[in-house]
């Protein structure tokens, strides 16, 4: 007898990383209803509103927020992806590329814009208004159809006989209800001796351990929270981890967070500006800013040899038989 589910606008999840049942309630923020897994121990949204699962949450409600002035200009900053781009070329000098969650396309423009003529690149994203604007800056984009809609465009679509030297998930995987399915989809479409590069918020951060709940990255659409351990035993069963680190600090966010008490999410109109704000001084000349950007430097440096820097960088290649 099938049994109606009775709240059928969100899903009831297993562990995204071993598929454990049971887990013991962990925090609350808003709509965010988070558990740690009895096992294995991965901190996980449970349930998850059907917005986040089907991808529709960022078609509609995020669009704002990615297109907005701040957010692009921020995006589209020669300096924006500049620790991003340092790793990638480690392990990837030249080749096809695939970016996963493209968004408006920031990270492949400065991609063939400092690196002309290394890269073929390809985005993929759920957001249709996002892809439009990669594709007016002349980003190759895949579009979702009948066949491949929302969140599972990536793992349905049919790429035909092409394969990537590297493949890219950045602030991507803490958005997938299933992303498991994902990994090993990437793996199948690297070339052998391809990479896969992920970054992810961490989970055993300064800021997590400072503000908790209070963190604006604790949020309902982030719906997977992982340290170094848990995303390495999600990846385990396709990729060979090579490289993973600590990286980012911003302590203007810590700050804000800090001083915002329980309030729960911070306005994405916020969020934006900031960036946009952070972009700008990071670009400015500024003799006077040179003490600052010393002490900045430094602190993420310790923070980042500590493993409590903001985010976690991981790059894996393809588990070959």
């Amino acid at each position: 007898m099938n049994i109606p589910n009775p709240e059928p606008r969100r899903l009831w999840r297993s562990c995204p990383v071993c598929g454990t049942e049971r887990g013991e309630p962990y925090l609350e923020k808003g709509a965010l209803r988070m558990v740690r897994c009895s096992r294995c121990g991965m901190l996980f949204a449970n349930p998850v509103e059907q917005q986040y699962v089907a991808g529709t949450f960022y078609e509609d409600q995020a669009a704002p927020f990615y297109l907005s002035p701040a957010k692009l200009q921020s995006d589209y900053s020669p300096v924006r992806f500049q620790r991003e781009l340092r790793l990638f070329r480690r392990f990837c000098g030249s080749g096809d590329v695939l970016d996963v969650g493209c968004s408006t396309g920031a990270f492949l423009h400065q991609l063939q814009a400092q690196f002309p003529g290394n890269y073929r690149v390809l985005g993929i994203d759920v957001a249709g208004a996002a892809l439009d604007y990669a594709a007016s800056q002349g980003i190759p984009v895949v579009r979702g159809d009948a066949e491949a809609p929302g969140a599972d465009m990536f793992l349905t679509h049919d790429f035909g006989a092409s394969r990537f030297d590297a493949i890219t998930f950045w602030a991507v995987l803490e958005h997938l209800a299933e992303p498991g399915k994902f990994v090993s989809r990437a793996a199948a479409l690297l070339r052998p001796g391809g990479h896969c590069f992920f970054l992810v918020p961490n989970m055993k951060s300064l800021a997590v351990r400072w503000l908790g709940r209070r963190y604006r990255y604790v949020m309902p659409e982030h719906v997977n929270y992982f340290d170094h351990r848990t995303l390495r035993r999600l990846l385990a069963p396709n990729l060979e981890v090579v490289q993973v680190k600590a990286t980012h600090f911003n302590p203007v966010v810590f700050w804000q967070d800090w001083r915002r008490g329980q309030r729960d999410l911070v306005p994405p109109s916020e969020r934006a500006q900031l960036l946009q704000r952070t972009s700008a001084w990071k670009q400015s000349q500024s003799a006077l800013l040179y003490p600052l950007r010393l002490g900045y430097r430094l602190t993420e440096w310790l923070l980042a040899a500590m493993h409590l820097a903001d985010n976690l960088v991981l790059v894996a290649r393809r588990r070959d038989p």
